[in-house]
């Protein structure tokens, strides 16, 4: 049975593609592709069917990542489909939980730097696409630093699903 996770930001071309790329990547490295399903979208419509900001490929590019991304709005019929779907700041958390269609949908909802035992109270991946392309590497920073704790619970939770 197959794994899907959904990483959430407002545009779908900054952050939530940086992590869907991110992420997948630890995935593949940890043997987890054929069990696990990566993608991201945007709680607006705003960029669908654009690709992902040229300032997000260049840092992902320039840290060894491979970046092929189209925008997309998240849809609230993907709840039944999901296994978990990790928001980027609090206000897509809240946007998240409004859209599902059932507590236990609104459940499956998680802050992505939750993951990070680093990140202390400070749970938001701050926005970059107003700034410089020194917020698009803090934000891979905070991405990279995160998924080592989500790949970790993402790992139970498939090997739960095969016990």
């Amino acid at each position: 049975m197959t794994y899907r996770v959904c990483f959430v930001c407002t545009g779908n071309i900054c952050r939530s593609p940086m992590a869907e790329v991110v992420f997948r990547a630890r995935v593949a490295e940890a043997g987890l592709d054929g069990l696990v399903e990566v993608d991201s979208a945007g709680t607006g419509g705003w960029h669908e069917g654009d690709g992902a900001d040229p300032r997000t490929v260049a840092v992902l590019e320039e840290n060894g990542y491979v970046c092929g991304h189209t925008a997309r709005q998240f849809q609230p019929s993907w709840f039944a489909r999901l296994d978990l779907v990790v928001a980027l700041d609090s206000s897509h958390l809240r946007a998240l939980r409004r859209l599902a269609p059932t507590e236990q949908d609104a459940q499956k909802v998680r802050l992505l730097r939750s993951y990070d035992p680093a990140a202390g109270d400070d749970l938001d991946v701050p926005d970059p696409y107003y700034g410089g392309a020194d917020g698009f590497e803090e934000c891979l920073e905070m991405v990279e630093a995160a998924s080592t704790g989500l790949l970790a619970a993402v790992r139970e939770d498939v090997e739960g699903q095969a016990a």
